[in-house]
């Protein structure tokens, strides 16, 4: 007790003697701030409720010594449940103005207000409770410690109240957003964090949980469980794996409440079942008590009303999984990488880089092990590309034996890339050394949409796969202004074609002994419409990679054959025709049967048409090559080998083709003049003479060549010296001036 005399000697007038019970601070505080410019309110309004308890939590107390300071401290700290707040300070309205801007401009609708005064006088107390959301009005005489602390009490039970209404709507809100947004990426990550916040308030409880999902598997040899929704200090673990949390207690609940399928509640936490056996979840909660009978049917009957929408949630979730999760590597599929550059291109796309790895010789794998090795393979990449790049790459997979990278250019660089491929890779009992392409795309130098920079990383992949020096290439505009040029020419090289424009040209090639033609080549010349030809070396190429050569040597065939045929129609027998033939053509199904239909078309003698191919050509798949030769040669096609000597041949497989023929390619007879310079091409003329077959010469320019030419024993030659190509109106009058 205290004397009677001080005039706040109400806030300590002794009530009967109340039972204490021990105090239980584990569900947390009440923070209480008290507003008075009286120093000495502050000290005996803390005196009079520091014993006091509400719902099991103690008051906290902090201080504020004017309306101003009040609202500074307010508009930083929103969890005030109760604020005694006096009404005359710096002002005679001071304390209600307080309350204007705690509702109006702060918007704290449910922090509970007590006003107190010392002059009752100046405001009536009915038309403040009116016109003010407070909880009571006072006089600081009127105020018994006991009055005081009903008042607090009824004020905190207020404010607990409204806040469960509040996070039930916040939480039903998360529930019916994410089911309106089922398809949105993060649909059942906020049916999650809805649940775990709906609980929490059913029951009275901060929300402090976790919810987790049994998904599927993630390539590990158990099903992964994922945290879906979290809230409190759990936030940070959202989509991460439940074991990063370590905390050993929540894995063991959570998993037990999944595999039994029931709800757990322990005394001092609880695990919730949620699901209706396929798709399921378990809620971790942290209560540090008993969860009550009541609150126990309560979220029961709850967790029976949603289960079916986090089922429903869950299964559109699953579908949006497979349109945008590739199932083998777990990791982004085309459509998700590509949404992921653009975000990035948006975001960060300064010192960006974004990557494709095509890894070589990926089918030589599958058909040579099996496509479950194959797949092993995939799976060790993306281990190897998750392990050391994970914590600075997104990685995707692309395409079948393509993964996409995208992060730093700082870190992603191919001296990076290729140490990631110098180690083999274990695929099922297989330990598999393979190497791998690179293009790069430095985001800041591509378009702003991720389709535009996927196109500009291929197109970096695909020069880099045609570079011999090395195994990446970073994409310019240069580049792609290359691959529309290509493929304006495709598109007119089609387009000619189809129209018949282009021709076929010949280059007479020449007997030694006789000096008459006893044959020539047929070469295929595509005419501009300014005049001049695009040269062969360009559209060539061009047309074997789009697969066009098909039809066009088809259509050089029938040109060749028809040109016999007219030759003999102006007695000129017994010239033959060689025609070039690419590895497309030999891959085409009804090659070999093309070409002997096509000379019984025209009924010319088979020996008159011969097939050259060059090395290049025989290396790329000597099997297909060697047998259809064969068969042709066995109909009296006859067959020579082109640029022999400047490819990577083996002379084994020289001995298994049905050759006619040997050309010396230009580049040796352009250097037979030079000190040495002859040695290859009478090596070739001699390996020609010991394996029975003809030689001809091809790019024979001067007598002096031809002098060294002969002395060497060759055959034939064909050259600017005798000929140059001409059409065939040209090659009649050249040939009958031959016979003259």
């Amino acid at each position: 007790m205290v004397p009677e005399t001080n005039t706040n000697d109400f806030l300590f007038l002794a009530d009967e003697a109340e039972p204490t019970e021990p105090l239980d601070f584990s569900r947390g505080e009440w923070h209480v701030l008290i507003v008075d410019d009286d120093d000495e309110i502050h000290t005996v309004t803390k005196l009079a409720l520091s014993d006091v308890v509400v719902e099991g939590k103690q008051l906290h107390f902090h201080h504020a010594y004017s309306g101003k300071e009040a609202i500074e401290f307010l508009s930083t700290n929103e969890n005030i449940a109760l604020v005694l707040l006096d009404v005359v300070m710096e002002t005679d309205d001071a304390g209600l103005k307080v309350v204007e801007q705690i509702r109006q401009d702060l918007g704290l609708e449910d922090t509970r207000i007590i006003l107190r005064t010392g002059q009752p006088g100046y405001a009536p107390e009915e038309s403040v409770i009116k016109e003010y959301d407070i909880n009571d009005y006072k006089t600081k005489t009127e105020l018994t410690r006991s009055k005081l602390v009903t008042t607090i009490i009824a004020s905190i039970r207020s404010y607990q109240q409204i806040r469960t209404i509040n996070q039930n709507r916040i939480g039903l809100q998360k529930i019916i957003n994410a089911g309106a947004n089922l398809l949105e990426q993060h649909s059942l990550h906020e049916f999650s964090e809805g649940v775990v916040t709906q609980i929490s308030s059913l029951i009275g409880l901060h929300a402090e949980g976790v919810l987790c999902a049994q998904i599927e598997d993630d390539g590990s040899n158990a099903d992964a469980i994922y945290v879906l929704g979290a809230a409190g200090h759990y936030a940070p673990f959202i989509k991460c794996r439940l074991e990063r949390i370590e905390n050993k207690r929540i894995t063991q609940l959570i998993n037990e409440c999944l595999s039994l399928k029931t709800h757990i509640f322990d005394a001092r936490d609880t695990a919730l079942y949620l699901g209706t056996g396929q798709h399921c979840a378990a809620v971790y909660l942290e209560t540090n008590r008993p969860i009550e009978d009541f609150d126990r049917q309560l979220i029961e009957v709850f967790l029976s009303n949603i289960s079916i929408g986090y089922e429903n949630v869950t299964l559109f979730q699953q579908l949006r999984h497979a349109a945008y999760i590739d199932p083998l590597t777990k990791t982004p599929n085309r459509n998700e990488f590509t949404t992921l550059l653009a975000d990035t291109r948006r975001l960060g796309a300064k010192d960006s880089v974004a990557v494709l790895i095509d890894i070589n010789h990926f089918s030589d794998v599958n058909d040579g092990l099996g496509q479950d090795v194959g797949n092993e393979l995939l799976i060790a990449v993306t281990q190897r590309l998750v392990q050391q790049l994970g914590n600075d790459a997104q990685i995707g997979r692309i395409g079948a034996d393509v993964f996409g990278l995208i992060g730093s250019e700082k870190v992603l660089t191919p001296e990076v890339l290729n140490t990631l491929f110098m180690e083999p890779f274990q695929a099922s009992e297989h330990s598999l050394q393979v190497d791998a392409t690179y293009g790069f795309c430095r985001l800041a130098d591509s378009s702003e949409l991720g389709l535009s920079i996927l196109k500009h990383v291929y197109i970096a992949l695909n020069k880099a796969k045609k570079n011999i020096s090395h195994n990446f290439e970073y994409y310019c505009p240069e580049m792609e202004e290359e691959t529309a040029d290509r493929l304006a020419m495709l598109r007119t090289l089609r387009h000619d074609f189809a129209q018949d424009k282009l021709q076929l040209w010949y280059q007479p090639q020449i007997c030694l002994k006789s000096r008459q033609v006893i044959g020539m080549e047929a070469l295929l010349r595509w005419p501009q419409q300014g005049g001049g030809f695009v040269s062969p070396a360009v559209f060539i190429p061009l047309a074997e990679y789009s697969g066009l050569i098909v039809e066009i040597g088809a259509w050089v065939l029938q040109q060749a054959c028809m040109q016999v045929q007219e030759l003999k129609r102006q007695g000129f027998h017994g010239l033959r025709i060689a025609v070039n033939v690419s590895m497309p053509q030999f891959r085409s199904p009804h090659f070999v049967e093309s070409v002997i239909d096509c000379v019984n078309q025209f009924q010319i003698k088979p020996e008159l048409l011969e097939l050259e191919i060059t090395e290049s050509v025989v290396m790329d798949d000597p099997k297909i090559v060697i047998s259809a030769l064969k068969e042709l040669k066995s109909f009296g096609i006859k067959v020579a080998i082109d640029d022999f000597g400047i490819g990577f041949s083996s002379l084994s497989y020289l001995q298994q083709l049905p050759l006619d023929r040997i050309k010396i390619d230009r580049a040796f007879v352009n250097d037979i003049e030079k000190p040495n310079g002859s040695a290859i091409a009478e090596t070739i003329i001699n390996l020609g003479k010991r394996l029975g077959l003809s030689t001809i010469a091809e790019g024979v320019e001067t007598t002096a060549q031809e002098r060294v030419i002969i002395g060497m024993g060759c055959d034939e030659v064909q050259g600017f010296l005798y000929a140059k190509p001409m059409a065939k109106a040209e090659l009649l009058q050249f040939i009958q001036q031959q016979k003259k």
